[in-house]
């Protein structure tokens, strides 16, 4: 279903070496300062444009502190850091956008929209270059943007003597400094729901945990319950004529879907956010309808009382923390077919392939004798026989997926793939070590 969707971009996963910034270079390039910047993307299918909007900044810096100039996965946009006096990469990072999405949606057609965008990056010692690119799914690029930066520049807003919304933990598993720091943030909560939002939040960690490989690294997370308090109790739906004054001003028909659920006003959702420890974003929505989205190293967003809310919250977080590729395709006559995924191009994302890489994938985990391309057996939920299974990315034929089912691929099945769980692995230990 599109509500899962984040577009497939960019490149493989870039491989760290020796010259990698370590933690111990931290203290050298950067201040232990959050430096929030806000940015506009705006355009159509044909053309972008990437705007600098307001600098931001608080005490703490909860991001990974080891390679620091490297990406863990491509994403289709990444942010870099350069030291303005060396030219030295000090800092990169990547991401996907629904910008990026709605531009390849049929209603970009003829159509100018803007959306916002909010990257946090530790805070420089000195002046420094930073360049923000987005690029389609041909690994072009779309637009770029390059901003000198100044740490001693008036106008970024001090977050320091602002007042925090409150928050309580409901899992810690050490330092914001040494750990994965993972805000959960009340939408549609109104004041007198908040005891029912930190059950949901508690749900929602002890729901997270048990899935691999999250429960094996769950000493090395921190889950922040961010208790921001809403005017009206539910969210939006504009195909009901529903327009509630919430936290985070999330809405169900984005793109005119009913089920894809997402928050334009990121800015605001990292006001509410700001001077708490945070890196990725879950946002619980007070509502039984059915939807959610979720987007690379920007958020995820599920509803908390519909009965699939546990398999809907994992396989978001799954697309915003990890990166990964929806599974699921469209096998009916009047199927969604645009292609996210061109026959020509390797996805960056890692539990999707088209062949034109495989070997950078999980063709050495198939085991000797797997027929290639491989059918699936009788077993509806079987997530664990690795093989190359057509369809996937929205597209039934021409992208392949690793095994029969995976919680990337649909609601029935009870686990992610030994793909998919390697692949969360890799980005949990690319943050701390």
């Amino acid at each position: 279903m599109k509500f899962f969707n984040i577009l497939a971009l960019g490149i493989a996963m870039l491989c760290i070496n020796a010259t990698t910034l370590t933690a111990q270079q931290f203290d050298t390039y950067f201040a232990d300062r959050t430096l929030r910047i806000d940015y506009i993307f705006s355009g159509n299918h044909t053309n972008q444009m990437i705007a600098l909007n307001e600098y931001a900044e608080w005490d703490g810096w909860a991001g990974r502190r080891t390679n620091l100039d490297q990406l863990a996965v491509a994403g289709n946009g990444d942010i870099t850091v350069r030291d303005a006096k060396t030219e030295k990469v000090i800092y990169r990072n990547s991401f996907s956008s629904l910008f990026q999405e709605w531009i390849n949606d049929s209603t970009a057609v003829g159509a100018e929209q803007s959306y916002q965008f909010t990257l946090l990056v530790p805070m420089p010692l000195a002046e420094a270059e930073i360049t923000v690119t987005l690029y389609d799914n041909r690994r072009l690029v779309q637009d770029s943007l390059s901003h000198h930066f100044n740490p001693k520049d008036i106008l970024i807003r001090n977050f320091d003597r602002t007042e925090k919304t409150e928050a309580e933990y409901v899992w810690k598993g050490g330092d914001a400094k040494d750990v994965i720091d993972v805000a959960i943030v009340a939408e549609g909560y109104a004041e007198e729901d908040m005891e029912l939002f930190m059950e949901d939040a508690r749900r929602t960690c002890d729901i997270l945990f048990n899935y691999e490989p999250y429960r094996s690294y769950r000493h090395k997370f921190n889950i922040l319950a961010v208790k921001s308090v809403s005017k009206d109790s539910g969210v939006s739906i504009p195909r009901k004529d529903q327009w509630l004054s919430t936290a985070t001003s999330s809405a169900f028909d984005t793109f005119y879907s009913d089920r894809y659920l997402t928050v334009k006003n990121l800015h605001g959702l990292h006001d509410r956010l700001a001077g708490l420890d945070y890196e990725h974003i879950i946002v619980l929505a007070n509502t039984d309808t059915y939807g959610g989205g979720g987007i690379y190293n920007s958020y995820a967003l599920t509803t908390a009382h519909h009965p699939l809310f546990p398999q809907v919250m994992v396989h978001e977080f799954g697309h915003s923390f990890a990166g990964l590729a929806d599974e699921y395709f469209y096998d009916t006559p009047d199927a969604f077919t645009t292609e996210f995924y061109p026959a020509d191009i390797e996805p960056w994302e890692k539990n999707i392939t088209t062949l034109v890489d495989f070997g950078s994938k999980w063709e050495d985990m198939i085991p000797e004798g797997t027929p290639l391309p491989t059918t699936e057996g009788a077993n509806r939920n079987d997530c664990t026989t690795l093989g190359l299974y057509e369809g996937g990315g929205y597209q039934t034929k021409g992208v392949y997926r690793p095994t029969p089912t995976c919680r990337m691929r649909d609601n029935s099945s009870p686990a992610f793939c030994p793909v998919c769980q390697s692949a969360i692995e890799e980005v949990i230990r690319f943050h701390l070590e």
